[in-house]
C-alpha cells in the first residue's frame, strides 16, 4: 500500500499540471488566482477561486475528521481502536501542548475549541496542499488536470486566520482587564524620557504579531511548493526527460519532508502562538 502511494506521488510530481496544460513550465503561475465564479458585491470581491475551493474542501474534511475521530462509542472493557487512539492523541496535543501551555486555566474552557479548531483546520488544509487533486482549473483534452496547491501558500488566507487571533487577543484583553489596565500593560517600567521611544515600539510589536503569524505559515508552505515545482520544472525548462532520474527523487524527498514534518509543525506553531497571544492578553502580568 505504501509503495503504491509513493508511486502515485512520484507520478503526480513528475507530470505537473503546467506542463500538461501549456507545454511549458512556470512555477509562479501555479499560485495565480483566477475567478472561477465571479461574485462582486459593490467594492467587495467574493469570487470563488482555487484558494476558496481548497478552503471549502478543507472545512468539510476538518468537520468530518472531527466527527469521525472524536465521536467514538467505547464499550466497557473494550480495547481502544485505531480511530479512538488517533482521536485521543490529537485531542491531547491540542489540550496539553497547545491550550494548557498558552492559556490560563480560567480561559481554557472558552478558548480551547478555537485553538484546537485552528490546529486541526490548518493541518488539514496544509495536508490537502500535497495531495494531487483535479482542482487546478486547467484541462488537458477536456480532462481536468491533477496537481498540488496549498491554500495556505496565499498570504490573504494566512492573514485572515492571523487577523482572527489578533482581534480575539485584544478583545479578550479588554474584556478581562478593562481598556485602561490592558493598554497600560503594554507600557513597561522605564524612565519617562525613554517612554517616547518604547511606547511606539510596543504598539508596533503588537502588530508585528499579526505579520509574524501570517507570514510564517505563508512562507513555509509557499517555499515548499516552489522547491518541489522548481525541481520538476527543470525537465521542461531544459526539455530533457533524462533529468527525471535526478530531479524526481529530489522533489519526492522535499515532498515527503513537507508532508511528514512541515504540515503538522506549522499547524502546531500557529495554534500554539494563538493560545499564547490570547493568554498573555488575559493575564498581561505573566
Amino acid at each position: 500500500m505504501k509503495a503504491r502511494l509513493f508511486a502515485a506521488v512520484v507520478v503526480a510530481l513528475a507530470f505537473p499540471q503546467a506542463a500538461f496544460a501549456r507545454g511549458e513550465f512556470d512555477p509562479v503561475k501555479e499560485f495565480e488566482q483566477h475567478e472561477w465564479v465571479s461574485i462582486h458585491l459593490g467594492p467587495l470581491d467574493l469570487s470563488i477561486t482555487k484558494a476558496v475551493v481548497y478552503l471549502m474542501l478543507g472545512t468539510v474534511v476538518t468537520i468530518f475528521l472531527g466527527l469521525f475521530l472524536m465521536r467514538v462509542r467505547v464499550r466497557n472493557g473494550a480495547e481502544p481502536g485505531v480511530r479512538q487512539t488517533i482521536g485521543e492523541q490529537i485531542y491531547e496535543v491540542a489540550q496539553v501542548q497547545i491550550a494548557e501551555q498558552g492559556l490560563p486555566s480560567k480561559a481554557i474552557g472558552r478558548w480551547f475549541p478555537y485553538v484546537a479548531s485552528l490546529f486541526l483546520f490548518i493541518f488539514v488544509v496544509n495536508l490537502l496542499g500535497f495531495i494531487p487533486l483535479p482542482l487546478t482549473g486547467e484541462t488537458y483534452h477536456g480532462v481536468p488536470v491533477w496537481g498540488i496547491y496549498a491554500a495556505t501558500s496565499s498570504i490573504s488566507v494566512t492573514l485572515a486566520l492571523a487577523l482572527l487571533t489578533f482581534v480575539f487577543t485584544h478583545v479578550e484583553g479588554i474584556r478581562w482587564n478593562g481598556p485602561v489596565r490592558y493598554f497600560k500593560s503594554w507600557i513597561p517600567e522605564a524612565p519617562k524620557g525613554l517612554l517616547i521611544l518604547i511606547v511606539p515600539l510596543e504598539v508596533l510589536g503588537q502588530f508585528m504579531r499579526l505579520i509574524s503569524l501570517s507570514v510564517r505559515l505563508f512562507a513555509n508552505m509557499l517555499a515548499g511548493h516552489i522547491l518541489i515545482l522548481t525541481f520538476i520544472g527543470l525537465m521542461f525548462i531544459l526539455e530533457s526527460l533524462v533529468l527525471a532520474v535526478f530531479v524526481v527523487p529530489i522533489a519526492a524527498v522535499f515532498y515527503l519532508f513537507e508532508v511528514v514534518i512541515v504540515v503538522s509543525i506549522q499547524a502546531f506553531i500557529f495554534a500554539a502562538l494563538s493560545a499564547i497571544y490570547i493568554g498573555s492578553a488575559i493575564e498581561p502580568e505573566h
